[in-house]
């Protein structure tokens, strides 16, 4: 699984708005003590998308995008080479994979 988000991206919104005490319960599921609050929720989705707006690209997701430019590349010259569509059809099937990753699935 990627991480779309950033700690230090949430981290800074919890600090800016008084959240406490955060914690990530599974991948991309952030939870924290609100304000004057005795018990934690999760990181409300709307502020999750608005954190993803303003700060683009996770460290994670720009190394699944630099791989499959690098895969997409290096089978462009293979196929050249070799006289042979394989390295572009592993070059698709690679990045279909990664792509669907890049996709943020309903948080």
């Amino acid at each position: 699984m990627i991480r779309h988000f950033c700690d230090q991206w949430i981290e800074k919104w919890c600090q800016e708005n008084g959240w406490t005490d955060l914690f990530q319960e599974r991948n991309n599921n952030y939870w924290a003590f609100p304000p004057g609050a005795v018990m934690p929720e999760p990181i409300p989705v709307k502020t999750l998308r608005i954190i993803k707006a303003e700060n683009g690209l996770s460290p994670d997701e720009k190394t699944w995008l630099r791989l499959a430019f690098i895969v997409t590349f290096v089978s462009i010259v293979l196929t050249c080479f070799f006289q042979s569509p394989m390295p572009i059809v592993f070059a698709f099937a690679f990045d279909a994979i990664a792509t669907a990753k890049l996709e943020m699935e309903d948080l």
